[in-house]
């Protein structure tokens, strides 16, 4: 009697699937006689993933799950661009046409770009015309935009209707599934999937609808699709559903699903203990980390820039003891676009959280999970290597013109792996610095090179001495070490943050050990905190390389997870 193989399973993190080809109703731009809807660089290097490339890097990756013969994909959420409607409709196309022709299964989830509260949000976008202007297309009937197009097609739907065009995708039950339930019950009928919530001072009240659900697609493996957004109502007089009712879920996740959600926890426990009777393997997925992705690596970030993105979405130790004590033993999450692995453990009991990365920021990968005889093995599959669409960077220099700006060095990137690592340089200047860094010091570091930045952190006349001894420590020539420029090490400390170890062959290993070097001789903990100078910043700044090298180099493209199953999984006859 030959135990039954289970099925390898692709997972799919954060495609933000653009429509490039779309109907806004709007001409859009027309390059090598095809007609696109490009969105502005001006947007693109202020946001943390890209728009344009989604479309390109989702179609070679379901390329890839199929040239791998994959026939299960889990969509961990934020497939579309923002939830539009005509965006979602087009996604939907495009997995239809791969279930038709290769059989393939997808299994989605909802992330807080998919779908909003109970009635859905209007969302304002900037187009590229035929001339490589901006023009503003929006859902909002109410816009006072100058020239802005308005058009139902820009809106993001709410629950249930949301789910509409995704609905043959595990949201409801089909009848090929050998087992399917909500944390409800067995019935997928809307009405039943419905939850309690109220603002503080408890005036305001909703039923929402849980998108969650339990999936047995073949026989042994259970498919643990948790929906993490959160919407909390706002204390206030509202319109009934409008999007300022509620707090957006971006930054609640897991530690706002134990206020209000807790009986999403009492089910995973009810679902990992029959599990455990049953022999069934359980696979957790939810769009946000259930554990920090970073594993600790970001101590900095709260210490010198506040309550960040990052410092907000961070999993608190509650999370974490909730989902221990549920038997919960291993999570896939996305939402951060982030690379990781973090493991923690009380008890016997072992819960592991793997961070898949984004395939339209640094670095564009997905995971593919596959059984072993103990566990599984977690593969990473990266799109580093794509082409980029020859036709964006025409578009993108159209733009850039017509501003009279400089082009981006991005715009000629050999690949798509090159085009997001000089993305990160752009969206440094565009977005960290104006938002996150204080002005005093991107006033300094913004154009300086090391050798501007020494003479900042010691005196002048050791600055020399202190140099050549990082010469000699990296490798790198004094002269050329002196010229690296702050704005490309800094790109570098958030490219190590997000990809770890995938940022590696990126990062020349002189250029490695100069980030040792620089973390030895300035470096200092973010507990001892910050005293406002530009040399105390700039020493925990750089001090954080440290963490996020040491985690990339123990870190791993494939890793082993153990899954202890107390029944015999059921023989294949």
């Amino acid at each position: 009697m030959l135990k039954r193989r289970q099925p390898i399973i692709a997972v799919i993190a954060d495609a933000h699937f653009h429509d490039l080809e779309g109907d806004f109703d709007f001409p859009g731009m027309t390059i090598d006689g095809q007609r696109m809807m490009v969105r502005s660089w001006a947007e693109t290097r202020q946001s943390t993933r890209v728009f344009n490339e989604s479309a390109k890097a989702l179609s070679v990756a379901l390329d890839e799950v199929r040239d791998r013969g994959i026939r299960h994909v889990v969509l961990l959420g934020d497939y579309t661009d923002d939830g539009q409607r005509q965006t979602t409709a087009s996604l939907r196309g495009i997995l239809d046409r791969h279930a038709s022709e290769y059989g393939t299964a997808f299994y989605a989830l909802p992330g807080n770009h998919d779908i909003f509260g109970p009635s859905g949000r209007n969302h304002t976008k900037e187009f590229l015309d035929q001339e490589g202007a901006g023009v503003w297309v929006t859902s909002d009937p109410a816009s006072t935009t100058e020239g802005a197009i308005v058009t139902p097609r820009m809106y993001c739907e709410g629950y249930p209707s949301g789910l509409g065009p995704m609905a043959a995708y595990g949201y409801f039950r089909k009848s090929e599934y050998l087992h399917w339930e909500t944390p409800f019950g067995l019935s997928d009928d809307v009405e039943s999937r419905r939850y309690e919530v109220a603002s503080p001072d408890g005036r305001n009240r909703y039923a929402l609808m849980d998108a969650s659900y339990l999936v047995e697609p073949e026989p042994g493996l259970w498919l643990l699709m948790m929906d993490a957004n959160v919407f909390e109502p706002r204390d206030g007089t509202f319109e009934s559903g409008e999007e300022a009712a509620f707090i957006d879920s971006t930054a609640a996740g897991w530690n706002a699903m134990l206020r209000l959600k807790p009986f999403i926890v009492t089910w995973i426990a009810d679902v990992c203990a029959r599990a455990k009777v049953l022999g069934k393997t359980v696979l957790a997925f939810s769009h946000y980390p259930a554990l920090d992705p970073f594993d600790g690596a970001t101590g900095a970030e709260r210490v010198l820039f506040g309550e960040t993105n990052i410092a907000r979405r961070t999993p608190r130790q509650t999370v974490t003891d909730a989902l221990l004590g549920a038997g919960l033993a291993v999570h896939f999450s996305g939402h951060l676009h982030v690379e990781g692995v973090t493991r923690r453990g009380r008890g016997g009991r072992q819960l592991t959280n793997v961070a898949v990365p984004s395939l339209v920021a640094y670095p564009p990968a997905f995971k593919v999970i596959e059984p072993t005889e103990e566990g599984i093995t977690v593969d990473t599959v990266e799109l580093q290597t794509m082409a980029v669409d020859p036709r964006l960077p025409q578009a993108y220099r159209r733009e850039t013109a017509r501003l009279e700006e400089p082009d981006d060095a991005a715009f000629d990137a050999e690949d798509y792996g090159a085009f997001l690592r000089a993305h990160k340089v752009a969206l440094v200047r565009h977005r960290y610095f104006p938002k996150e860094w204080p002005q005093d010091v991107v006033s300094r570091v913004s154009g300086a090179t090391l050798a501007d930045v020494s003479a900042e952190l010691v005196d002048a006349e050791v600055a020399a001495v202190v140099l050549h001894t990082l010469a000699k420590a990296s490798g790198i020539a004094t002269e050329q070490l002196a010229a690296c420029r702050m704005i490309d090490i800094i790109a570098d400390w958030y490219c190590l943050r997000q990809a770890a170890h995938l940022a590696l062959p990126a990062i020349a290993p002189e250029r490695l050990g100069l980030y040792r070097a620089l973390a030895e001789r300035f470096g200092r903990e973010p507990q001892e905190g910050w005293d406002g100078s530009i040399a105390g910043f700039l020493s925990i700044f750089l001090g954080a390389f440290a963490a996020f090298i040491d985690r990339a180099e123990n870190g791993a493209r494939q890793i082993e997870i153990t899954l202890q199953r107390e029944a015999k999984e059921v023989a294949c006859p």
